[in-house]
């Protein structure tokens, strides 16, 4: 056997779906690998074969395993809708219809489930997009976590719109649409883990408001919403895609206090840390300073300029407040499993 080659998982550990490494690997050498070439593994929405003369239909299905099942600034249901509206929205797409899958576990409370089905229909209205389809499934006790929810959504593009990682250009800058981190910091204090507790609220939301005002710049590149793994996995999606460089600047990337301060006293980095209302865009550099002076004007006033593409070897480089550099590794390990 040759030394250099990586050993490969015999069995899945919950860093399987943290977004980062391991994700990956399991996504290319097990399910592209067997699906075929018609599975893009790099695209968030992927386009329907369908003769619709202006238009592209995207499709794209998710699943959620949030806990606990209600949190601060949202729920499994809001944001099972949200995130999967996001991934339309930041493929160029106006999401129209969803389907909804829901997995149930024996012993749940139908108040719970009343909550959390009148939140997916507020979230539906929120969005302008409607539920089509679905099926509901029982588990015994002790065989789920509650309740979760698979979706698959539907939407439509304006034909001309071209996005993607491999569009990104050398020079292109790295904007974000608000704070980073928000959601799995909310999550992690919801479950009063470590001793700590707050009233830091998840920033699940729609993201169509900022992709449409994104899409106004013709030198978008490439845009997505920075769930799993936070900015750093974006960040790694591009410079392994590109095989360039991407350069953060720590003292421009927007960070609350209290997520900060979560962040210190457990390790944990920020960077890594998930969002559910925000998008990470690539854009020509002119474009980039003129769409986050709009978004800021449109009331998402901690949109901030965050980076760069360089050219060099695929890596994530920290430019810290100091001045110095540290690389920011391919997530390894999932510190916070199921917060979406």
């Amino acid at each position: 056997m040759n030394q250099d080659q990586p050993q490969l998982d015999t069995h899945i550990i919950l860093a399987h779906g943290n977004g980062g490494r391991r994700m990956r690997e399991l996504i290319d050498g097990i399910f592209a690998r067997a699906l075929g070439d018609q599975l893009d593994t790099q695209v968030d929405a992927a386009r329907l074969p369908l003769d619709a003369p202006g238009a592209d239909w995207l499709i794209t299905t998710d699943g959620f395993t949030v806990e606990p099942l209600e949190f601060p600034g949202g729920d499994i249901g809001s944001l099972a809708v949200y995130g999967t509206v996001n991934d339309l929205a930041v493929s160029g797409a106006t999401p129209r219809y969803l389907s909804l899958n829901v997995f149930i576990e024996e012993g749940l409370e139908m108040a719970v489930l009343e909550r959390i089905s009148r939140s997916i229909a507020q979230a539906c209205q929120t969005c302008g997009v409607c539920v089509l389809a679905g099926d509901t499934k029982v588990v015994r006790r002790g065989q789920g976590g509650g309740l979760y929810l698979a979706t698959t959504g539907i939407g439509q593009r304006r034909s001309g719109i071209e996005l993607g990682l491999t569009r990104i250009q050398p020079g292109d800058a790295l904007i974000v649409s608000g704070t980073v981190g928000d959601h799995g910091t909310a999550i992690m204090l919801a479950r009063e883990q470590f001793g700590l507790s707050g009233q830091l609220r998840s920033d699940a939301a729609s993201v169509t408001p900022i992709a449409g005002t994104l899409l106004e710049y013709p030198g978008l590149r490439f845009m997505r919403d920075p769930t799993r793994g936070g900015i750093a996995t974006v960040a790694h999606d591009i410079a392994s895609a590109t095989a360039m460089t991407v350069r953060l600047f720590e003292n421009q990337v927007p960070v609350r206090n209290e997520v900060r301060g979560v962040c210190e006293i457990l390790g944990y980095d920020p960077y890594y840390l998930a969002s559910e209302g925000r998008v990470v865009a690539a854009l020509h550099p002119e474009a980039a300073k003129l769409a986050v002076e709009a978004l800021q004007r449109r009331g998402f006033h901690d949109a901030r300029l965050i980076g760069v593409i360089e050219p060099g070897p695929p890596r994530v480089i920290l430019q810290t407040r100091l001045g110095g550099e540290r690389l920011l590794p391919e997530l390894e390990d999932d510190p916070l499993p199921r917060i979406c």
